[in-house]
């Protein structure tokens, strides 16, 4: 039985070998126990036809602008009566002054009227008298106002104005054009406030400081009103308007 007894060492060696050889096999990659395939799987073909661009095309600009005189211009309204900034006349500056005349006139763009009869019309004949801008009176045109300029002054002052002739108002020449006008504004003296200060606290001074001249009233506080002289001389001058406020305006 002793004899028989085959040694088992070499056989477990051989199969360590095997065994390692097996191992070094797998981890080199020679084999794989994943179930997934070895080969990528085939991805979806994207059309490859060229991308659209759309490029917006801008829209013509419209014209929205509206011209500023026909801000002043009433809608339908007779031609006759539209002020002067909505219509283009052909004037004739060899007329007699003071005299009716008649020119022929067109509307403005953007400006709608009718004649007499409701009618649209474009061209129409304007009656009008024959005389500048600058003749027309008074009450026909506005003018820029001053104030630093004496308004109670011996002789009376003017300054230079620039008067605007009023919307509905027809004449010959520039619209716009300067002219001399008396002083006349006022800073909010009342004449008999100061006639009343006069008369009552005219000793103290009262009506100079009223006024704004206040070395004057200084000097009627200190002096009595000039034992009464002065007091009566002032009653006399603001009385008939001779002595006005320190600033030059009227009263009111």
């Amino acid at each position: 039985m002793a004899a028989a007894a085959v040694p088992l060492w070499p056989l477990c060696r051989l199969c360590r070998v095997v065994l390692f050889l097996s191992q070094f096999y797998i981890l080199s990659g020679g084999g794989s126990f994943s179930e997934e395939p070895s080969q990528p799987l085939p991805q979806a073909i994207k059309d490859p036809s060229p991308t659209r661009t759309f490029t917006a095309v801008p829209r013509a600009a419209e014209s929205t602008d509206i011209p500023p005189y026909v801000m002043k211009c009433p809608s339908n309204g007779l031609c006759s009566r539209l002020p002067a900034d909505c219509i283009d006349c052909k004037t004739n500056f060899s007329c007699v002054y003071g005299k009716p005349v008649t020119f022929d006139c067109t509307v403005k763009p953007s400006v709608t009227c009718v004649d007499p009869d409701f009618k649209s019309q474009k061209s129409f004949i304007l009656n009008m008298t024959c005389r500048f801008c600058w003749q027309l009176p008074e009450a026909d045109y506005e003018c820029s106002s001053s104030s630093n300029c004496r308004a109670v002054s011996c002789p009376r002052q003017r300054y230079a104005a620039n008067c605007t002739v009023r919307d509905h108002i027809h004449c010959l020449g520039n619209r716009t054009f300067p002219k001399m006008l008396y002083c006349n504004w006022t800073g909010g003296y009342k004449w008999s406030t100061a006639l009343a200060l006069s008369i009552t606290l005219g000793g103290f001074g009262a009506d100079r400081f009223y006024l704004g001249q206040w070395r004057e009233g200084l000097g009627k506080l200190f002096s009595f009103g000039g034992l009464g002289i002065w007091t009566l001389i002032d009653v006399l001058l603001i009385g008939v308007g001779y002595v006005g406020p320190a600033d030059g305006s009227l009263y009111i």
